[in-house]
């Protein structure tokens, strides 16, 4: 599985994170932008067939910006780590 996936699965996983945080559901009138990527770290590939966890823990939200730090794992070994920055935005009619 290409590294690019792995970190979009993660800032996906951060996106249900922070919903299930503020008690929402997304709507046709917000949209989650990832905003940026630090620190990204591909450690060891993926291949068919392996289970991909994935560990997402808020950082901090300072105006909108939510910060996160996501972990995939394959059987206990990590395999990807990235600092993400993601955006809620109200998508104006």
């Amino acid at each position: 599985m290409p590294g690019v996936l792995i970190v979009e699965a993660m800032a996906q996983a951060a996106a249900v994170l922070s919903f299930k945080t503020m008690g929402t559901k997304p709507t046709d009138d917000s949209v989650y932008y990832f905003a940026g990527i630090d620190s990204a770290r591909f450690k060891k590939p993926v291949s068919p067939g392996d289970q991909i966890i994935l560990n997402v823990k808020i950082d901090r939200i300072l105006k909108g910006i939510w910060k996160y730090t996501g972990i995939a794992t394959v059987d206990g070994t990590v395999v990807a780590e990235a600092n993400m920055m993601c955006i809620l935005k109200a998508i104006e009619k």
